[in-house]
């Protein structure tokens, strides 16, 4: 790790962290990610979570105090800033960093009541409306995860003046280029020079895995020689999240598809299996800032992805990826195409997004920016 040392003589800032998931999804790992990082710049923290999974593990990992909180514990709205405040009262850090647009919007309007400073990180782009607007203003300052999210909620009446980007970072150090080992391949049974083409990402309507399915039938019925893995889980029960899922595996389970598209459902193991892909394809219909994308980019990966919210601040099109517009099925069959035929545009577009994430995607570039902003 490249970091720099802890600040000397330097009074300890304790920061409260209000996170809604115990699931590891994208926001929750991009803050893992810098959390080492600002301890050792000597920030303390302090997280309100769901007491039990994979998160609070994961924070328990770094030695980080939790109080248990979670939004389902409570009926209403009003019930959960009644709590929020109690806990917030009784501890009374320095400042509060609500680590998603929904907790933004609870948090905000407890925040300054309290009188406490507040950050809200914006990791979305889903339409708000008067109240979920004002509420978010009420933090002294808003996160976007990248330009295409700012913009997208200032239009919509996000403060301009107390919203800015901040990047999400990658370790470089974990996602990393290496040399395939063909574990993915035996785990699944599946032949050794198989081409592995991988999907990553919460099964579910915005990630885009049904226009993947539907998009590349015609690749299926060509060629026998590759492989697709969907690999995530869905999170929301929600009938039309339950028949999503069902529909895809009803065409995964047919011709052409039948016995080629696999579902390994969350791995734990994500920076060696993007050793193992050949190509990693993002489909997904809107991406705040995709954070496989990064993980892809700093794997030295070939990526195929929809050129959607703030994929092309991670990318240059042609250069460190190939990217298509969202929902044209036949630019993403000739992309597949050429990188299913061309080890050597797989390889020179890995080195470039690799170049890229060092530039500007690393964790500790994204740590010192949010120290900046903790101490600013």
């Amino acid at each position: 790790m490249d970091s720099e040392p802890k600040i000397p003589n330097r009074r300890p800032m304790l920061v409260t962290l209000l996170c809604e998931y115990a699931s590891l999804n994208g926001g929750e790992n991009s803050l893992l990610s810098v959390l080492p990082r600002l301890q050792e710049r000597g920030i303390h923290f302090r997280v309100l979570a769901p007491p039990h999974g994979p998160f609070a593990e994961a924070v328990a990992g770094l030695g980080i105090e939790q109080i248990p909180f979670s939004v389902m514990n409570y009926s209403s709205l009003s019930e959960r800033r009644e709590r929020l405040a109690e806990i917030l009262r009784r501890h009374r850090p320095a400042l509060l960093h609500a680590n998603s647009l929904s907790m933004g919007r609870l948090s905000g309007p407890v925040a300054a009541e309290c009188q406490l400073p507040s950050i809200a990180h914006l990791r979305d782009i889903v339409r708000l409306n008067a109240t979920m607007i004002a509420d978010l203003n009420r933090h002294r300052t808003l996160l976007a995860v990248s330009e295409a999210t700012r913009t997208f909620h200032v239009g919509q009446g996000i403060g301009a003046d107390r919203c800015q980007a901040l990047y999400n970072g990658v370790d470089l150090q974990r996602f990393c280029p290496g040399t395939p080992t063909g574990f993915l391949h035996r785990e699944l049974g599946i032949p050794r020079n198989a081409p592995l083409l991988g999907v990553i990402g919460q099964i579910g309507i915005r990630k885009g895995q049904d226009f993947l399915l539907d998009a590349l039938r015609p690749l299926f019925a060509e060629r026998s020689d590759f492989h697709l893995l969907i690999i995530g889980q869905r999170w929301s029960e929600k009938d039309e999240s339950r028949r999503f899922e069902e529909r895809l595996r009803t065409i995964a389970d047919a011709e052409p598809y039948r016995n080629r598209v696999h579902f390994p459902g969350v791995r734990k193991d994500i920076p060696e299996l993007l050793r193992e892909l050949t190509i990693l394809i993002h489909p997904a219909r809107q991406e705040p800032l995709g954070r496989v994308l990064l993980e892809a980019a700093a794997s030295g990966l070939a990526v195929a992805a929809s050129n959607a919210g703030g994929t092309a601040e991670i990318f240059l099109d042609g250069e460190s990826a190939k990217l298509f517009a969202p929902g044209d099925s036949t630019a993403l069959q000739h992309i597949v195409r050429q990188l299913l035929d061309s080890v050597e545009q797989r390889r020179r577009l890995g080195i470039a997004a690799r170049k890229r994430c060092e530039d500007l995607f690393s964790a500790d570039r994204c740590a010192e920016r949010l120290f900046e902003i903790y101490t600013g």
